[in-house]
């Protein structure tokens, strides 16, 4: 187990990173200004998609119903690969109209109707908030597998997850709403967010090459682990889901404000179609080998939680730094959104 000390240092040294780089893309926007660099940051900030439930809970959807976590990867993937002049057209109308959040852009096709606009408000704040719940919650839940506290009772003071809303609350008023002229982008927050998808994506591959090693150390090829866990069909549900995610990835307000808002040049998004599917094909591929030796190690139905596998497999392996690595990816992936 880890200390809850360290976890909370690791947790505070990390959001000070990111506050600094954010601090420094605000006061020396360098990116925007290198044609090599700016595709790659828009690409990567792109992975704000990627929240703690593809960090975490692909994995126990992998371990529960085999390919039923793959259609949160494979919707945007399909619309980089073969919708992405969707994507150039929206960023088209929405520098054409000043546009500065996706309220604001459906009110601007209907005359900037206020009214509709904060119907939207609205509805997207209604329909975030659970999920952004989750993800502070998901931050709690992975202290709680490192500190051996998981399922004990916490008092609201003591929760983990309201002092990581409370701190990206802070981020959002520093970085996020400073300024809500469209003609001024945010290069502090999109150098950050591009930084958390790194970080996360790092921590992914990283836990899934250990994974292989640990299947390949006990004499099991990962494409054996992982038939058990595959061979079924899709699910029911499968197609929509698809398409669910093949929409999510413009209609989510942060997907859109990243994707949309923040396009800097729309020749980025040609790039980001290769550069972020790549980063999910890559993300989407470490979710086998996890899955795989974390079924081997625990079981299907254990006691410990499909969900929490990316982090107990290192963790009951003994690998403390390679667990602490997944705990930073996992808070980068949740504060991310």
């Amino acid at each position: 187990m880890i200390p809850g000390w360290i976890l909370l240092l690791v947790s505070l040294g990390y959001a000070a990173l990111l506050f600094g780089v954010a601090w420094y893309g605000d006061r020396r926007p360098l990116y925007p200004e290198r044609p090599w660099l700016r595709p790659l940051v828009y690409s990567l900030a792109l992975a704000v998609y990627c929240s703690s439930w593809t960090f975490y809970g692909a994995v126990g959807s992998a371990v529960r119903g085999g390919l039923s976590y793959l259609p949160i990867y494979l919707g945007p993937l399909l619309l980089l690969l073969f919708g992405w002049r969707i994507l150039e057209r929206l960023a088209l109308i929405a520098r054409a109209q000043n546009t500065v959040s996706i309220a604001d852009f459906i009110a601007a096709r209907y005359g900037r109707a206020p009214r509709l606009a904060a119907l939207v408000t609205v509805i997207a704040l209604t329909a975030a908030m659970p999920y952004l719940a989750l993800q502070y919650k998901a931050v709690a839940l992975s202290v709680g597998v490192l500190t051996g506290t998981s399922g004990m009772h916490v008092s609201a003071l003591g929760d983990p997850a309201l002092y990581v809303a409370l701190l990206m609350a802070l981020f959002a008023i520093l970085y996020g709403t400073r300024q809500v002229d469209a003609t001024e982008h945010h290069h502090g927050m999109m150098l950050a967010i591009a930084l958390e998808s790194l970080v996360k994506l790092v921590a992914m591959i990283a836990v899934g090459v250990f994974a292989v090693r640990w299947l390949g150390a006990r004499g099991t090829p990962v494409e054996d682990a992982a038939r058990t866990l595959f061979m079924q069909s899709p699910p029911v549900g499968f197609v929509g889901q698809t398409l669910l995610a093949f929409t999510a990835i413009v209609c989510l307000p942060r997907q859109f404000h990243v994707a949309i808002v923040e396009c800097g040049d729309v020749a980025d998004i040609r790039r980001a179609r290769w550069l972020f599917g790549t980063y999910l094909v890559l993300i989407s591929a470490a979710v086998v080998p996890i899955a795989s030796a974390g079924a081997a190690m625990f079981g299907r139905g254990g006691a410990v939680a499909a969900d929490s596998f990316i982090l107990a497999l290192p963790l009951n392996a003994g690998e403390d730094a390679l667990a602490l690595a997944a705990y930073v990816g996992g808070f980068s992936a949740a504060t991310g959104m």
